[in-house]
Order: C-alpha cells, then structure tokens, then sequence
C-alpha cells in the first residue's frame, strides 16, 4: 500500500502524521512525503518516510498513483499554507481516486463545523487508526 502524506509550510503537521503512521504500519506500508517544499519533504524523510518530494509536479504527479493521502483539510483548499498549495496541487488532491483521509484542522479560513478541536497529537492519532483499517481491509483483500 502507498501513503502520500502531504503538508506545506514547516512540514510539522507532516511529521507526526509520517511518525505515528510509521509506528502503527511498521514497515509494511510505502510512505511518500509530499511536501509543498523541500523543508517540509525533508522533515518526513526525517520521520520514516520512504521517500520525499516537493513542489507541485511531484504532488500532481504522485496522487494518482497512490492508495491513500493523509494530511490537513487544507490540502484540498487551493492557496493554503499561505499560498504554498496552488490551485493545481489542491484540485489533483481532491481528484485523487486515493481515499483521503484529513485532519479537521480549522486554520487558513476553513472551519469545519460539529468537530471537537481535539489537540494536534489526538487527531494525528485518530488519523492514524483510520488509516490503519483501511490498511487491514485493504490487506484482508489480498487474501
């Protein structure tokens, strides 16, 4: 299975999401960091993951050919992280046949209502548990 996990700015978002991704999946799993740029790439090639890319061709490119895109709500919102994610790289996202699974961040004048605003590590961690069943399925599948 391929997991694109895609974040901007300074990559923090990113990082965790690889790192606990990584700590549920082992192994088993491809972990692609797409990052808006190359600090955020580099920080989740810090945290496990297989291997990194910036910019908006890698992003375009890359989310046709993967099973699963993790990341903010703000990665299918076109100019967030302050413009980093153009229009282009938002609307490949969320043209994906890649399942997306997102986190309800309510920042870059998204909000998202009837969502508790849990901290950061509780929602990386439901992340996480979602895209490990979706895992499990996918593998039960298989077999």
């Amino acid at each position: 299975m391929r997991i694109a996990v895609v974040d901007g700015q300074g990559g923090g978002i990113g990082r965790l999401i690889v790192e606990k991704l990584r700590q549920e999946l082992g192994n088993s799993c491809h972990i692609i960091g797409l990052g808006t740029n190359a600090v955020a790439s580099s920080l989740m090639l810090k945290a496990g993951a297989n291997e990194g890319a910036s910019g908006e061709n890698a992003i375009v490119y890359c989310c046709q050919r993967v099973d699963i895109i993790a990341g903010s709500v703000a990665i299918i919102a076109a100019h967030a992280f302050l413009g980093e994610l153009t229009p282009r790289m938002a609307e490949a996202i969320a043209s994906s046949p890649a399942v997306k699974v997102l986190l309800p961040l309510n920042r870059y004048h998204l909000e998202i209502c009837n969502v508790d605003s849990h901290p950061l590590p509780a929602q990386v961690n439901s992340l996480a548990a979602r895209v490990r069943e979706i895992y499990d399925g996918s593998q039960a599948g298989l077999k």
